[in-house]
């Protein structure tokens, strides 16, 4: 294994698996850190944490468990994989454990780039946008659990790390990989910036025998050229039955995929006050999924104002994690009665799934979208969507990808 990933979240590790698996790398998500030895013949490795709302030291511990245990599989690079919106609070969970694995790796520069142009996400003198808006305009500084409202990373990264936070400049940029190189001075954190795809392929080869990355999927586009492999699509077979829709992201961009598709689907909606008072009978729900004849929509996606209205009632994340706790209990009693298509939504909700099916391992096929690949488990198709992409229709897109040859 050459490349490893820790992946703060499962829609960010199944996003940049893709990446490397465009680029032509054999790569396998692992669902938390394995007990035994990966496939010897594998690329890259990527680790699936629930570790981007936990607990600093939780999040720290798990994220070292998970760096030791790539080292020991023979990967010569880590990367520690956050959002493309940088999502975190003002004491962590970003800073802290990159500061830990640049410590344990004994790194002293480290490039941090969250830019994915593809899904309109760039930086630029140091700031973070969202196609044409700052980060903190993007609806992003009304996340429930990371509000982002500073879209200068340098600020975000500062006020969360131990080291001094430098910044690579667009200009330098430009000039290349060796421009990038001799602008990073030891013992910087370095912001980044990237605008376009060739951005970030130059940072990949700026990248080249470093120890240590952080950024979202788009700083593994120029990596894999470093170790002599080239770009290949992964394949994919047909997988036909039953299908379903779970959305828990209350992003903009779910929101109006969840209305496009309630138009032409059956819809059942998960009320915060009900799974917080543990009312809903999971067999009741799988039943009535199944009984549907297009893949219905289950849902919890709001509004900011009803999620705050949440929060003030049952307290920060308590609303969200009773209904994580429903999606959980659902799928596998789903897959259990023939279900073989799920699409999930948000960050959070597809971390309930993957854990509450008992998955340890993913198998990455072809996109479904830009960040978000098919993947399977055992018999059963998985797409898990990061809450801001996907285009409008992608619920049913890929339901229907799910069932034909790519």
């Amino acid at each position: 294994m050459k490349i490893g990933v820790i992946a703060d979240d499962f829609t960010g590790a199944s996003d940049i698996a893709l990446t490397l698996a465009e680029a032509g790398m054999s790569v396998a998500q692992f669902i938390g850190v394995p007990d035994g030895d990966a496939d010897a013949g594998l690329g890259a490795g990527v680790i699936a944490l629930k570790s981007r709302t936990a607990p600093l030291q939780d999040a720290t511990s798990q994220s070292i468990a998970a760096c030791k245990w790539l080292l020991d599989q023979g990967v010569s690079q880590i990367i520690l994989k956050v959002c493309s919106t940088f999502d975190s609070t003002p004491n962590g969970n970003i800073g802290p454990v990159l500061d830990a694995l640049a410590d344990l790796l004994d790194e002293h520069s480290v490039i941090v780039c969250p830019a994915f142009p593809e899904n309109g996400r760039s930086v630029y003198m140091g700031h973070l946008f969202v196609a044409d808006r700052l980060l903190s305009e993007s609806g992003m500084e009304n996340h429930p659990l990371t509000p982002m409202t500073d879209p200068d990373l340098r600020r975000v990264l500062a006020a969360q790390s131990n080291r001094a936070i430098g910044h690579i400049t667009a200009m330098t940029v430009l000039q290349g990989a060796d421009a990038i190189k001799a602008d990073m001075d030891g013992g910087y954190h370095f912001i980044v910036d990237a605008i376009s795809d060739r951005d970030l392929f130059e940072i990949g080869k700026a990248a080249k025998g470093a120890k240590l990355l952080c950024g979202g999927s788009g700083i593994a586009l120029g990596l894999p050229s470093n170790f002599g492999v080239s770009s290949k699509a992964p394949g994919w077979t047909p997988i036909k039955g039953p299908g379903a829709v779970f959305s828990g992201s209350c992003s903009r961009a779910t929101r109006e995929q969840v209305k496009r598709y309630g138009a032409i689907a059956s819809t059942y909606q998960i009320d915060a006050d009900r799974a917080v008072e543990d009312g809903y009978d999971i067999g009741e729900i799988t039943d009535w999924v199944i009984a549907q004849g297009r893949a219905p929509l289950v849902y919890a996606s709001a509004d900011p104002e009803t999620v705050r209205v949440a929060q003030d009632k049952h307290g920060k994340g308590v609303a969200a994690a009773a209904i994580e706790r429903v999606f959980a209990r659902l799928a596998p009693a789903l897959v259990a009665k023939g279900l073989r298509r799920l699409v999930v939504a948000g960050g959070e909700t597809s971390g309930a799934v993957v854990t509450g099916l008992g998955a340890q391992v993913l198998t990455i096929g072809p996109r479904a979208a830009a960040g978000v690949p098919l993947v399977t488990f055992g018999d059963t198709a998985l797409a898990l969507k990061s809450g801001n992409f996907g285009g409008p229709d992608f619920f049913e897109q890929t339901l229907m990808m799910m069932e034909s040859s790519q």
